[in-house]
C-alpha cells in the first residue's frame, strides 16, 4: 500500500492579497472586474498588488528568526527520487484549461531558470515543454473515473473553449518572479496600454474586430468567460483558489540544502529581488529588447484542455485550440 501524503496546498494556502471580496454563488472572476469598474489599469493594479504583497510576505518568511524549513512536495520528491518509495504513483487526477507559452516566453523563462539555478543548484526546474499557465482549474485530486465523467459532460463545449483565445485576446505583461516556501514562478499582470512587443501572428490575421478591443479584454475577462462556458456546459468548477495571479511555474524545492542557513536564504531572496529589478529595467515594456516581456494568450497555440495527473506539467491533451 502506498504512502498517504499531504499536499503542499494544505501547508501553503494561496490567499488573495488584492483586497477583493468574492460574492457567494456568482462567477468568482466577476468580483475583481466589478471592483475595478471594468478598467484595465485598475485590474492590472490589483494583480500587481497581489504579487508584490505576496513576495514581501514570503521574503519575511525566508528571513524570519523562527524559520523552520521549506515546504517540499512529497509527491514530486518521490517521482524524482524513485528509490524513496519504489513503484510510487501519483493518483491525483485533474482537469484544467492551460495556456501554453509561446516560444519567446519560454526563452525568457529559460534565462531566468539558469539565473536561479546558479544561486541554488539543487532546485527542481519545470521542463520547458511542460510549462503552462492555468487559465482555469475545473477539478483537482479526483479519481480517474470522476475526471472522465467531467470530461464527457464538458465534451460538447470543448472545441469552443479550446479555441476561445483566437477571438478573445488578452495580453500579459511585466513579468517578474513570484515565490514562496514551496515553489517559484514567472508571474505576469494584465496589460493596460503598454507598447505591443510580441512577434506578429504566425499566419495572416484578419480578425480586425478582435484586435480593435485592445486591452479592454483582459486575462481576467478570459478566465471569467471560460468559467461561464464550463458552467453552461453543466460542469461545477471546483478550483483550489481564485486569485489575481497569472503565473507559469519555474520550479520547486526538493531539498533544504540550498537554503539551510540564514545566509543562504538571504542570498536566495536577494537574488530574486535582483532578477526582478533586471526584468523591470531591461525587459518590461521595451520594444526591441533581446527578451520579450509580453504574452498574448493563445499565440501559437489555443487553450490546452488537459486531463490526468497534471501536477508538474503532466497529463494528456483532450484538445488543443487554434493558435494565431
Amino acid at each position: 500500500m502506498g504512502s498517504v501524503l499531504e499536499s503542499t496546498d494544505l501547508k501553503n494556502k494561496l490567499e488573495d492579497l488584492s483586497g477583493v471580496v468574492l460574492k457567494p454563488g456568482e462567477n468568482p472572476y466577476n468580483a475583481l472586474i466589478e471592483a475595478c469598474n471594468d478598467e484595465p489599469t485598475k485590474i492590472q493594479e490589483l494583480y500587481a498588488a497581489h504579487r508584490v504583497r505576496r513576495n514581501a510576505q514570503q521574503r519575511d518568511k525566508f528571513l524570519a528568526s523562527d524559520y523552520k524549513e521549506l515546504i517540499i512536495d512529497p509527491y514530486l520528491l518521490r517521482l524524482e527520487n524513485p528509490q524513496i518509495e519504489p513503484g510510487f504513483k501519483d493518483t491525483r487526477y485533474c482537469m484544467t484549461f492551460w495556456g501554453r507559452p509561446p516560444i519567446h516566453v519560454l526563452e525568457l523563462a529559460e534565462v531566468i531558470q539558469k539565473k536561479l539555478k546558479a544561486i541554488a543548484p539543487k532546485i527542481w526546474l519545470m521542463p520547458l515543454h511542460r510549462m503552462h499557465i492555468t487559465t482555469l482549474e475545473i477539478a483537482f485530486s479526483r479519481t480517474a473515473e470522476e475526471i472522465e465523467a467531467l470530461k464527457e459532460t464538458l465534451r460538447p463545449a470543448i472545441p469552443d473553449i479550446a479555441s476561445f483565445t483566437h477571438r478573445h485576446r488578452s495580453r500579459l505583461v511585466k513579468p517578474m518572479i513570484s515565490y514562496d516556501l514551496s515553489a517559484f514562478a514567472l508571474s505576469f499582470v494584465p496589460a493596460a496600454g503598454e507598447p505591443p512587443l510580441s512577434p506578429a501572428p504566425t499566419a495572416p490575421d484578419a480578425v480586425v474586430d478582435v484586435l480593435a478591443q485592445g486591452d479592454a479584454y483582459t486575462y481576467h475577462h478570459l478566465r471569467r468567460d471560460v468559467w461561464e462556458r464550463a458552467k453552461d456546459a453543466g460542469v461545477t468548477v471546483t478550483s483550489r483558489y481564485v486569485v489575481p495571479s497569472a503565473h507559469v511555474t519555474l520550479g520547486r524545492y526538493l531539498t533544504d540544502e540550498d537554503h539551510a542557513t540564514p545566509e543562504l536564504r538571504r542570498r536566495w531572496v536577494d537574488a530574486i529581488d535582483e532578477i526582478n529589478a533586471w526584468l523591470e529595467a531591461e525587459v518590461w515594456d521595451r520594444p526591441g529588447a533581446e527578451l520579450v516581456g509580453e504574452w498574448v494568450v493563445g499565440q501559437e497555440k489555443g487553450l490546452d484542455i488537459r486531463v490526468g495527473t497534471l501536477w508538474y506539467g503532466g497529463g494528456r491533451t483532450v484538445l488543443m485550440g487554434e493558435g494565431f
